[in-house]
Order: structure tokens, then C-alpha cells, then sequence
């Protein structure tokens, strides 16, 4: 006879809940969408107070200066609302309790709305430049073409020889004479024009270049060849100063746009890890009421 032994105890049922997602990406999105959509409406809103200020009849107008400071403070006062409202609606739509899982949320919000801000700002102006281009180049495609297809027409109506047209050309583009008492002031002028850059590269093209233009000054104004070497060393000092002021104007020139850009790009990371900060408390504000 078979005996059924009982030990009292009764089997722990055990049932397993699903592992909640710390990151909700609904909640990021819902954030990303109230940041872009609040800086927009504060962006356009700033905006209209600016022309406000604009009164040329008055003359009340700010400077540039001062309503550039304005505006950056305003951008960036603007940013820290819009980032600290996204930081805070994922953070309490995702439903987390936990400060680092809030914080999580604001920092994804805020990382997402500054890529999705540049990949819009870069693919509208990169957009607009690209079709203003392509939409030039057609145009001057077309009428290239629309030109060289005409012009051999427009001759024969009108009872042009080509060769005669290549003829007129090349005397146009003839060279000047070799004798510098035989040129034109037109042709003077061109044939100094000519020499100049050989004249800048110095050595022994340069020292020919101003031999050659030492001639042409003597011929063309009626003076002894001295005198012509005199004015043309002169003007050569002149310009060689000239070039000497407009390297240094450039040199200073690139130091302040190369400092002022370095100056912006600080400014610019600090608004954005201000702005990190904004949707970062935004978020854990909203952690702390909901633990309350």
C-alpha cells in the first residue's frame, strides 16, 4: 500500500514583470518637440520686439553693437526656456523616479534638439545656395548654347565671311609695336600693363619688364630716358609700398576675424552647455515633484 507523505509546505508562485525601460524615447521626442517648438515661438516673438525697436524717422534706432549684445542675451535666455520646458516634459511623461534616469532624459533632449537644429540650419542654406547655383548655371548653360547656335546664322543673314570676322578679330588682339614712339596711348597703356607682373617677380625678366616700360614712358611723354627711369623707379616704390600696407592691412585684418571667431566659438559652447544644464534641471525638477 502505497503512502503519500506531505510536508505542509505549499509551492511560492512567482510571476516576473517585464524590465522597465529606463530611457523612453517617446518621452525624449515629446521633449524635443516642445524645446523646438517653444524656441520658435520665443525666436519669433523676440524678432517682432526687435523691429519695434527700428524707428529711422526718429532716429532712435539702437547701434549695431548694442542690439547685436540684446539679441545674443535674448537667444540665449530663450534657449535655456525652451531646453528647460523639453527637459522637463520627457522627464515626466517618461514616468521615471529616479534623479539620474531624469537627467538622462533632459540631456538626450537637449542633445537631440541641437543636432536636429544644426542638420535643419545646414540642410535649408545648403539647400537654397545649391538650387541658386544649379539654377544659374542651366541658365547660363541655355544661353551658351541658344548664343552659339545663333551667331553663325546672325552671319550668314547678314552676309558676313567668317574668315573676315577672324581677320577683324586678330587685329584687334594684335600686339603693339615694337617701337614705343609708334604706339598708341591705348596701346601704351596695354603694352605697360603687360610688363607689370614680370616687373613684380623681380630677376633678370623683371629688370627687362622695367627697361620696357622705361621706353614707352620716354616715348609717350617726349622726355629724356633718365627722366623716364626716375618716374618709373618712383612709381615702383609707390607701389611696392602699397602692396607692403595692403599684406599688413590683410594680416591684421585675418588676426581679428581669427580672434573674433575664437571669441565666438567660447561663447557659443558656453550657451550650449547652459543650455544643458537648463533640460538637465528641467528634468530633475520634474523627478523631485513626482517623488513628493
Amino acid at each position: 500500500m502505497a503512502t503519500i507523505v506531505t510536508t505542509g509546505r505549499v509551492p511560492l508562485e512567482t510571476t516576473s514583470e517585464p524590465a522597465r525601460r529606463r530611457v523612453s524615447w517617446g518621452a525624449i521626442f515629446a521633449g524635443v518637440v516642445i524645446a523646438v517648438a517653444v524656441q520658435l515661438l520665443l525666436g519669433i516673438l523676440g524678432t517682432g520686439i526687435g523691429l519695434s525697436m527700428v524707428d529711422p524717422v526718429e532716429g532712435s534706432t539702437p547701434g549695431a553693437a548694442g542690439f547685436g549684445i540684446g539679441a545674443g542675451l535674448y537667444w540665449l535666455i530663450t534657449t535655456v526656456v525652451a531646453l528647460g520646458a523639453g527637459g522637463y516634459a520627457a522627464a515626466r511623461v517618461s514616468g521615471v523616479t529616479e534623479r539620474f534616469d531624469a537627467l538622462v532624459h533632459g540631456l538626450v533632449v537637449w542633445g537631440v534638439t541641437l543636432i536636429l537644429t544644426l542638420y535643419l540650419l545646414t540642410s535649408a542654406v545648403g539647400g537654397i545656395i545649391g538650387g541658386a547655383f544649379r539654377t544659374v548655371g542651366t541658365v547660363a548653360g541655355a544661353a551658351g548654347s541658344t548664343v552659339g547656335a545663333a551667331a553663325p546664322k546672325a552671319a550668314q543673314i547678314a552676309g558676313i565671311d567668317t574668315n573676315d570676322v577672324r581677320d577683324e578679330a586678330s587685329a584687334y588682339l594684335s600686339t603693339a609695336p615694337a617701337d614705343p614712339a609708334q604706339m598708341t596711348p591705348e596701346q601704351a597703356q596695354k603694352e605697360i600693363a603687360k610688363q607689370l607682373p614680370a616687373l613684380a617677380r623681380g630677376g633678370s625678366d623683371g629688370a627687362q619688364a622695367e627697361s620696357r616700360i622705361v621706353d614707352i614712358v620716354a616715348a609717350q611723354r617726349k622726355i629724356s630716358r633718365p627722366e623716364a627711369q626716375a618716374q618709373v623707379t618712383r612709381a615702383k616704390a609707390q607701389f611696392v609700398q602699397a602692396k607692403n600696407e595692403a599684406v599688413q592691412t590683410a594680416k591684421s585684418a585675418a588676426d581679428a576675424a581669427a580672434g573674433a571667431a575664437a571669441k565666438t566659438s567660447f561663447i557659443l559652447v558656453l550657451a550650449l552647455l547652459v543650455g544643458a544644464g537648463a533640460a538637465a534641471f528641467g528634468a530633475t525638477t520634474a523627478t523631485r515633484r513626482r517623488l513628493r
